[in-house]
């Protein structure tokens, strides 16, 4: 079975005028064709197969939104391949978008003066949904997210976290076969989070919806994705599951123990003794150990009152990563120059 998402090669750039100060360099600006180049999109290649939910993450302007636009259509690629769902995505707009739903944080596509449910019956005359569908899948969220409560509420009087609730059941309406998600998290309070994150690990579940996350908050990332790809300046950094990249870059874990009597001297077969605090120790050991051998060899030998694993959060690895590679301008003007990073 061919690849939900195909990228190949996949390059965007954004040209704009180079302006110089003042009278002079106002006329200049218009008689002359000196360009600033922003090189968006670096060469991306990578594929998505149906019903996976991918993490698609990196630094404000590291060209995650741009390369979605991409994705779905709404940019053209300066050069490179690109596919969803069979079709090239700015060749085929109208009918890639009846089987494509999108929720961006930032912007909604909800008609803010009208109660939530007057929203959902013009996207249903708009993706020509039937009407058996559109029972199904009201009835489908209302049970997952509660939207019975907010159907006669006006959009603008929602808060931030019914809000994104609408625009989530909004572009699930017409039963899409890839949905795109960019920071669809943001501002959101725990109560309301964890709903949404249910909600979307169903949908990819129940539905095999494919998903696309793209996001800066690392927790909702690890909470919902296996795969993950971390773009950084336009380009690919990584590209696998997060175990992976945890084995790869976060090699050693910690044991946190608790003893019951103040030990002159500790130790643990295949562990390291980072730091001790009274009767408590940290142990650093390889993942490739086994905790369970560890704790067996420490119990042997002392008591033990209480003790606890600690893993390196996704953050921490990433930002570890992030901070491992060089440093370089984001942009690079000049006339017909090159640069990186996204406008």
């Amino acid at each position: 079975m061919a690849p939900m998402i195909v990228a190949q090669e996949l390059y965007r750039e954004f040209r704009t005028p180079k302006r110089h100060p003042g009278f002079l360099g106002s006329i200049r600006t218009l008689f002359t064709r000196e360009y600033n180049v922003v090189r968006a999109v670096d060469h991306v290649s990578f594929s998505i197969e149906r019903g996976e939910l991918v993490g698609y993450i990196g630094p404000n302007g590291a060209g995650k939104s741009t390369t979605i636009k991409m994705l779905t259509g709404v940019l053209v690629p300066t050069s490179g391949y690109v596919e969803t769902g069979g079709l090239v995505p700015h060749k085929h707009r109208q009918e890639l978008a009846c089987r494509i739903g999108a929720v961006f944080g930032q912007r909604s596509q909800l008609w803010w003066d009208l109660p939530l449910i007057e929203s959902f019956r013009i996207l249903k005359e708009v993706y020509r949904v039937p009407d058996e569908t559109y029972e199904r899948n009201m009835r489908t969220f209302n049970e997952l997210v509660g939207l019975d409560e907010l159907l006669n509420t006006p959009v603008r009087q929602l808060s931030l976290g019914q809000r994104m609730r609408g625009e989530m059941a909004a572009a699930l309406l017409h039963d899409p076969e890839i949905v795109f998600l960019d920071e669809p998290l943001i501002g959101l309070d725990v109560v309301a989070k964890e709903h949404m994150r249910r909600f979307i690990a169903e949908i990819n579940r129940e539905r095999g919806v494919t998903v696309i996350l793209a996001s800066n908050d690392m927790s909702d990332v690890e909470w919902l994705c296996k795969r993950i790809i971390i773009i950084d300046k336009g380009r690919i950094l990584y590209d696998g599951t997060i175990e992976e990249l945890k084995r790869r870059h976060a090699p050693y874990r910690t044991l946190v123990v608790h003893f019951g009597e103040d030990y002159p001297e500790i130790r643990a077969e295949g562990a390291e003794l980072v730091r001790r605090d009274g009767t408590r120790a940290w142990f650093r050991f390889d993942r490739t150990v086994n905790p369970q051998r560890l704790i067996a060899d420490l119990s042997e030998r002392y008591l033990i009152t209480d003790l606890s694993l600690a893993e390196p959060t996704l953050e921490e690895v990433i930002r570890g990563i992030y901070e491992a590679t060089p440093t370089s301008p984001r942009a690079r003007s000049s006339r017909g120059g090159e640069g990186k990073g996204e406008p």
